[in-house]
């Protein structure tokens, strides 16, 4: 019986474009993942969107003297094309202004409300003295009381990951003017998170199958103490708070982004023309739910969320929070704010999707951050991608459409290397399918790699340029060989190499596509007529590196 899997991808602020260090985290993960089950014939549906409300975007209106929506509106279109780009198979990439996620958000707060887990306080928050206004979440910086990082802003800090209040702050200061705020008392709906306190600590502690740095920074977290926490705030640009007496406040967006996740189900399930069909993921018991985030989102994603959701009395709780480590660049991590980034529409003007997908997918920050680099790419490119895999579904396809007229040969009786080389495929659909299951993406792609080396030191032991002009039964079987070897890659690449992978199911077959074949090795039948091949990847000139060094730089 089919799974009912909802990939939900981290929400991005837009108050720019992406950079590799997004997608690698996120992206790139879900994708591969949700692609997957897809295949397996699992119901899948992936949704995100743009985060339209967050504080950077506010920050970066004001920087230009334009109203956040302005703001908002320009990167989410920028973001989506770019998504888009990178054939990210998203069911509804979406944004926070719209009509759908306001009503659902307002109705998980007065749920809330209603259950007992909101209650009004009175709470002491920085006053601008120079802009005469309350300052919330990243309007104000500091250092963390915490981990002493002297970065930290007013509603967490991104070096530990804690979540935080601004009067946390040690030395806090305007991050528009620099300015030393005044504390002034204002009026909020606070969340007891401490009702789901003891709900929380089973949960979690249940989940040996977590990535370990994000099911231990969730239990110190717990093992602290959970406190109320503020869910509203004294801004004008938001979802509006469902109560009388606070028509100029609006809902905390880290409570309303994290609600987002139900609200695009929902969305897409109207588009579907099946407006029920939300349910299967969020209501039904057997519905499981896997969120990609960065590391500095793991608190709002298995403190925050749970909370609403148990608050809720009738929500599924996540089934894994798969959050990754830092991609760095030049030892550093990629910083939108700080401008330090490969930007990814700038990326793809001069390169292909899938070489990216690929080098992104195979130094994937997992359990701890890793690196990017020019020299990196350029050798994933040129060593694996054209000389590795490339190069065996070019001369293998060469040899046999120049030598069996654009047909499949018929293989003669298989020996001991031809039946070692097809258990092979047997082997790879197994290990990449135990792999990303598992939610351990580089070793899934590895293991895909595997294959296509196996087939190169087969395709060399046999030698069928050779033997085909002495014996060409024996120089067609290990051509049919290599084909199935080739019908198997373009399976276990689809997740990772979509665009590639569908390249060659287009050289192989007729009919139907990858998706629809399913996780499984197609057989390749004897005299089928098959396509002259194209080249899968383009090799890069060594000069590349360089020249986006020195690019770089110039950035």
């Amino acid at each position: 019986m089919s799974r009912k899997i909802l990939v939900a991808v981290a929400w991005p602020y837009v108050n720019g474009e992406p950079h590799l260090g997004h997608i690698a985290g996120m992206n790139v993960p879900a994708d591969i993942f949700a692609r997957f089950h897809r295949m397996v014939g699992n119901e899948v549906v992936m949704v995100s969107g743009s985060d339209m409300h967050g504080t950077p975007t506010t920050l970066k209106a004001a920087d230009e003297g334009v109203s956040p929506e302005v703001i908002a509106t320009r990167y989410h279109e920028i973001w989506s094309k770019a998504l888009e780009d990178m054939s990210f198979s998203y069911d509804l990439y979406t944004h926070t202004h719209t009509d759908r996620h306001r009503e659902v958000t307002q109705e998980l707060f007065t749920k809330l409300k209603k259950n007992g887990h909101l209650v009004e306080a009175t709470q002491s928050m920085p006053f601008s003295e120079t802009e005469q206004r309350f300052l919330s979440d990243r309007f104000v910086v500091g250092t963390c009381p915490h981990c002493a990082s002297d970065s930290a802003r007013g509603d967490q800090c991104d070096t530990c990951g804690r979540t935080l209040d601004p009067i946390d702050l040690i030395n806090i200061r305007s991050s528009r003017d620099g300015s030393t705020p005044i504390f002034k008392d204002t009026t909020h709906q606070m969340l007891r998170l401490g009702d789901f306190q003891s709900a929380l600590e089973e949960w979690v502690e249940d989940k040996s199958d977590w990535r370990q740095n994000v099911r231990n920074q969730t239990l110190g977290i717990l093992r602290e103490g959970l406190h109320d926490r503020a869910i509203t705030r004294d801004i004008d640009w938001g979802v509006p708070v469902p109560l009388e007496g606070y028509e100029s406040k609006r809902i905390y967006v880290w409570f309303e982004a994290v609600i987002g996740y139900l609200s695009a189900t929902r969305a897409w399930a109207e588009q579907q023309g099946t407006p029920d069909a939300w349910k299967k993921w969020w209501v039904e018991p057997d519905g499981e739910s896997y969120y990609f985030q960065g590391k500095d989102n793991v608190s709002f994603h298995t403190i925050m969320l749970p909370s609403i959701l148990l608050g809720s009395g009738e929500l599924n709780m996540p089934t894994d929070v798969v959050a990754n480590e830092y991609l760095n660049l030049g030892g550093i991590d990629f910083s939108k704010s700080r401008g330090h980034a490969v930007w990814l529409p700038d990326f793809l003007t001069r390169y292909e999707p899938d070489p990216l997908r690929y080098y992104l997918a195979s130094i994937m920050p997992e359990t701890s951050d890793s690196e990017f680099t020019w020299q990196g790419f350029h050798a994933a490119n040129n060593n694996e991608l054209v000389a590795t895999f490339g190069n065996f579904v070019h001369r293998v396809l060469t040899i046999t459409t120049r030598n069996f007229d654009n047909a499949v040969p018929t293989p003669g009786k298989l020996d001991d290397d031809d039946e070692v080389a097809l258990n092979a495929c047997d082997t790879a659909l197994k290990e990449v399918s135990n792999a990303i299951e598992r939610r351990k993406f580089r070793d899934g792609l590895r293991a895909a790699m595997r294959l296509a080396q196996t087939g190169n030191r087969y395709i060399d032991t046999k030698e069928p340029w050779k033997t085909v002009k002495i014996d060409k039964e024996s120089a067609g079987t290990a051509l049919w060989v290599g084909l199935n070897i080739i019908s198997t890659l373009r399976t276990v690449f689809y997740p990772y190499l979509p665009t590639s992978a569908d390249k060659i199911h287009s050289m192989l077959f007729k009919d139907g596509d990858t998706l629809s074949d399913g996780w499984a090795k197609r057989d390749i039948i004897p005299s089928d007529s098959i396509r002259k091949p194209k080249p899968l990847f383009r090799k890069l000139d060594d000069s590349i590196i360089e020249e986006e060094n020195t690019r770089l730089i110039g950035n």
